[in-house]
Parts: structure tokens; C-alpha cells; sequence
């Protein structure tokens, strides 16, 4: 439950700084550590993973490749 906390922390996180408006640079900072918190989730969660498994995959490859990752308002 702890890797659950720290997602819907950084999800927090990250709508504050997207309604502050925070920089680009310390969102993708904080988009990048969902990523790495999400998958940390999913290694321990277990079950039906997938479509959580295929979201953060795709947003992975999009900071990868230097685009935009939407984040859906909370």
C-alpha cells in the first residue's frame, strides 16, 4: 500500500503544481518520478495490471522522446 500512497501523492503533487502554474522542467521531473512510483506499484500490486502496465508505458516513451505527457485534471 505504501507504492499506492506515494502515486496518489506525486498525482497531487503534480495537479498543485499544474493549477500553481509550476515550470515545465519540474512537472516532467514529476512525471518522470510517476512513471518510476507506478511501476513500482505494479511490480507489487499483482492481478490485472495491464491497462495500468500500457498507460505508464506510454508515458514513458513520451518523456523519452521529449513530447508532452497530458495530465488529466484530478
Amino acid at each position: 500500500m505504501e507504492e499506492a500512497r506515494r502515486v496518489l501523492e506525486r498525482l497531487e503533487r503534480i495537479e498543485r503544481l499544474r493549477a500553481g502554474g509550476g515550470s515545465r522542467l519540474v512537472l516532467l521531473a514529476e512525471l518522470r518520478q510517476l512513471v518510476e512510483e507506478g511501476e513500482a506499484w505494479i511490480a507489487v500490486e499483482g492481478g490485472a495490471t495491464d491497462r495500468a502496465r500500457e498507460a505508464i508505458e506510454a508515458c514513458r516513451r513520451k518523456l523519452e522522446d521529449g513530447g508532452d505527457v497530458a495530465v488529466a485534471p484530478a
